[in-house]
């Protein structure tokens, strides 16, 4: 996906969004700050076949997805590991998202490693006019972080389904 669509589709991520203030510290205990995550993505029919968002393209409401993430907690005594599949669908906007509140000791907006990893997957389309499968799976994410809430958002390449037959005289040879 191209920077100009992706900055068009900025907007719709933070319609999404909501914030709380981080919590206050308790004195006299050490304790990390609870993270709120946002994974979200987008899926679209290629109506040209040509990897990329067309005039002709469109946004797939209804599209199933999986999303598969690992994240690492950290806490005084031990390091764990919290591991989640779910299945999401499209909204009318074609965008899935998956919300995690609050993961106690994850640190995911102060961390400079890799300490999560997610991947999406295409399970099925709505629309019997685009349901070949062309970007079936991405782990490429751009992920947005806010250090003052611990909010972190990670966004997925989109992913897309095709028309079993390229239509020649809207998208050319």
């Amino acid at each position: 996906m191209n920077p100009t669509t992706l900055l068009l589709l900025l907007p719709l991520f933070t319609q999404f969004l909501e914030v709380e203030p981080a919590k206050p510290k308790l004195p006299g205990k050490t304790r990390f700050p609870i993270s709120q995550i946002s994974v979200m993505g987008f899926v679209y029919c290629d109506f040209c076949s040509n990897n990329s968002f067309s005039g002709h393209s469109y946004f797939l409401p209804g599209a199933e997805v999986k999303v598969d993430c690992m994240f690492k907690a950290l806490s005084e005594k031990t390091a764990e590991q919290i591991s989640l599949s779910v299945n999401r669908t499209t909204n009318k906007f074609g965008m899935y998202k998956l919300e995690i509140p609050s993961v106690d000791g994850v640190k995911c907006a102060e961390d400079s490693v890799v300490v999560s990893s997610c991947q999406a997957s295409l399970i099925g389309s709505s629309s019997s006019a685009c349901n070949v499968p062309g970007y079936r799976t991405t782990s490429n994410v751009i992920a947005i972080k806010a250090r003052k809430a611990n909010l972190c958002i990670y966004s997925f390449n989109a992913l897309t389904f095709r028309p079993s037959k390229r239509d020649i005289t809207l998208c050319g040879n």
